[in-house]
């Protein structure tokens, strides 16, 4: 599965729904594609970059843009510009340390009786902050991440089920394009 799925959140999600009984896979597709929306953010920004690339490279750059991916590339296109090898060269690097990772928790599954006893519940929170704070340098990030985080939490208190998720990202989005919308109108 880690071969065709490059996405943790979808496997999780996939794997607990067929353990549950759930084997419709319309249902379980249409999950994970919820869960993963924000690729569609992600994708939308860097296809000024890759629009006039062959239809075959930008398939291969949509397969291994993650969320670890596109924060290196989103940065390098600040800092140096767009570079179709960089990218590649950073989702080739990721996909196969997914691969061997999966590898190494196969074998050493049996020797590890509590995964959570060992903290790994926060692996995944703590990569996604180490990818936020450094992108936090300006009144729209951080008011996009506020937004965020503000209607997330209000969400997960109130909503059913992980909506939270999808309305915060809307929001976020709002915002954010709001906020460029008018800082360009100002200059």
């Amino acid at each position: 599965m880690s071969m065709c799925v490059f996405a943790g959140a979808s496997q999780f999600i996939a794997i607990t729904m067929l353990g549950a009984g759930i084997n419709g896979w319309g249902l379980i597709v249409v999950t994970t594609l919820l869960v993963n929306l924000r690729h569609l953010l992600m994708g939308a920004s860097l296809a000024p970059y890759i629009i006039r690339l062959p239809i075959y490279l930008q398939a291969l750059l949509s397969f291994g843009m993650v969320d670890e991916t596109y924060a290196i590339t989103i940065d390098r296109i600040h800092k140096d510009g767009y570079s179709v090898s960089y990218q590649l060269g950073a989702n080739m690097m990721f996909y196969s340390a997914w691969i061997v990772s999966t590898a190494v928790g196969v074998l050493l599954s049996g020797y590890i009786s509590d995964p959570l006893a060992w903290g790994l519940d926060f692996a995944m929170p703590a990569i996604f902050i180490s990818i936020l704070i450094p992108r936090l340098i300006n009144p729209v990030a951080l008011a996009v991440c506020s937004v965020a985080a503000l209607v997330a939490v209000i969400g997960a208190l109130y909503m059913p089920g992980k909506w939270y998720i999808i309305v915060a990202c809307l929001a976020a989005t709002v915002v954010g394009g709001l906020m460029e919308k008018e800082a360009k109108h100002e200059n």
